[in-house]
């Protein structure tokens, strides 16, 4: 829990302290300090709350990091293990499309570097 939680949660505490005070004495200005006061808590407790849920997040967010980090070989793995799978199943497909790879990638490195258009000038 936050520190900004407790005291806005006191301050609005005494701040409806001082309103019932103010009412029972009659007194305006000491009703009018009180509501103000008691706003004041109340806008320092929604602030740590916010605060307290930023930081949950946050620890949330790390949290599913470090798992992802740590199952990340196991993720791999299991990949890996599908497409031997998948090869061994369909072996002429698997190598048609590593061909065609191949192919698309021979053609893409092939190509002659493209030059930027020549600038004209035009004098008139």
């Amino acid at each position: 829990m936050d520190k900004d939680r407790i005291v806005g949660s006191a301050k609005e505490f005494a701040g409806r302290a001082e309103g019932a005070v103010g009412d029972l004495a009659g007194d305006a200005q000491t009703q009018a300090s009180g509501k103000a006061r008691e706003a004041a808590g109340t806008v320092q407790d929604l602030y740590g709350q916010a605060k307290d849920a930023v930081r949950d997040a946050g620890e949330t967010a790390a949290g599913y990091a470090k798992d992802a980090y740590e199952n990340s070989g196991d993720t791999l793995r299991d990949g890996t293990q599908a497409i031997s799978k998948k090869v061994q199943d369909n072996p002429l497909g698997a190598l048609l499309v590593a061909g065609g790879i191949g192919f698309a990638l021979a053609l893409l490195m092939s190509r002659p570097a493209r030059r930027p258009p020549t600038r004209r000038r035009y004098y008139g």
